[in-house]
């Protein structure tokens, strides 16, 4: 008896290597943009007025690298023939971080923080899975 194989639109390859370690730089990168977001906030907090503008500006470099994890993420999936529900997450990650950039500079803390937390999550998420999952 012959094994049967899949369809050739049902096999799955190997994503080509510089999309997977684009991907795992983009999220890693971003990851340590959110940790730095955590801990500059938490300087503020304490009376360091200064961290601040340190906290906008790491803004700008966290939300840049979730851009490299987002074209990653797509390439991952199209023409990578990867999974869609990374690039999927790192969108919903874009849209998070868009409101959180407003709730911060709105001051609405009561909304910005969780947020935050939230964001810290899902990014830890993502970058767990680069490493892990991709492969």
């Amino acid at each position: 008896m012959v094994p049967m194989s899949l369809p050739s639109t049902a096999r799955r390859t190997r994503a080509p290597g510089w999309i997977v370690w684009s991907l795992r730089a983009g999220a890693t990168l971003h990851l340590l943009g959110v940790l730095g977001q955590a801990v500059l906030a938490g300087l503020f907090v304490t009376g360091d007025v200064d961290m601040l503008t340190a906290h906008r500006d790491n803004a700008g470099f966290t939300h840049a690298m979730l851009y490299v994890q987002l074209v990653s993420a797509i390439l991952l999936w199209r023409p990578g023939r990867g999974p869609l529900w990374p690039a999927l997450a790192s969108a919903g990650l874009v849209a998070a971080e868009m409101l959180q950039i407003v709730l911060g500079q709105e001051r609405v803390i009561a909304a910005h923080f969780p947020l935050g937390v939230a964001v810290f999550g899902a990014s830890a998420v993502m970058a767990a899975w680069a490493w892990r999952g991709t492969a």
